[in-house]
């Protein structure tokens, strides 16, 4: 089978990884957005029957990192912004460290940090995750006050909200491998590979009462961990902003994903 890969748009090539619910369709708003300014090049993750990719029990995490090389190779590009959202921040910092000469940029959007590890609530979820679903999804309502944030009026927020949830709906959720990507982490240390990269890095937030998944201080991580990094703000979002704010969060990522490809240009003309 060969790998499922979105390829949109032209220009500088991005990257995009989705986050833990492994579907590349939740993200739809900030791939239409990028895609008029980049090529944007996306998919599921690698244990998604939609993908097209390969999952193998034992190699476990790093199966989403070599997906990544994978699609690259098969869309013929040699080096590209990767651009990492939640989960996927994680694999795009872990394959920049296995395979420092394919990212041309990294961008890391509310970002789980190499330090992360299940709290007890997920604990709680992991013990059947099919049976507790309910309970989940009543728990992502929490976000609503997020959405409400990113829009103008009670009729616009409520439509990003209907709008958010059909696409969960019409793409569904895997519980059980969700559960198993967020215990795969627990047996990776990422730390002493990190802290050797030196790619340029945007690491993107929302602000911090407003991200209830992934603290904005945890993202945070890794700006301490690249002095150089730039970091940024989405203003009135949390941890949805790519999908509640799609434009302004491509505005604020093309022009440094375009900036870094620039400087590397330069660098190799000179």
């Amino acid at each position: 089978m060969s790998l499922n890969i979105i390829d949109r748009g032209s220009g500088t090539p991005i990257v995009v990884i989705p986050g833990v619910q492994g579907r590349w369709e939740w993200m739809g708003p900030a791939i239409d957005e990028l895609a008029q300014r980049c090529r944007v090049i996306t998919f599921s993750l690698a244990d998604e029957p939609t993908s097209g990719g390969t999952f193998d029990e034992r190699r476990g995490f790093w199966c989403y990192v070599d997906q990544v090389r994978d699609v690259l190779d098969a869309a013929g590009v040699s080096r590209a912004a990767i651009c990492g959202v939640s989960y996927g921040g994680l694999i795009a910092a872990a394959f920049a460290a296995r395979h420092p000469d394919r990212p041309a940029s990294l961008v890391l959007v509310s970002a789980l940090p190499p330090s992360w590890r299940p709290d007890g609530r997920l604990n709680f979820y992991f013990r059947a995750p099919r049976l507790l679903t309910p309970l989940f999804l009543v728990g992502a309502l929490r976000l609503y006050r997020e959405i409400a944030a990113a829009s103008s009026g009670t009729g616009n927020s409520v439509r990003v909200a209907v709008s958010h949830a059909w696409r969960a709906l019409t793409h569904m959720f895997s519980p059980s491998r969700m559960a198993r990507r967020a215990r795969l982490v627990e047996s990776i240390d990422l730390g002493p590979e990190l802290s050797q990269l030196s790619v340029p890095t945007l690491v993107v937030t929302g602000e911090p009462g407003l991200d209830r998944v992934v603290p904005v201080a945890a993202t945070l991580q890794y700006a301490q961990l690249w002095p150089h990094a730039l970091v940024a703000t989405l203003a009135r979002t949390g941890h949805l902003g790519l999908t509640t704010r799609p434009t302004e969060f491509a505005r604020l990522v093309a022009p440094f994903v375009e900036g870094a490809a620039q400087i590397e240009t330069r660098r190799q003309v000179g």
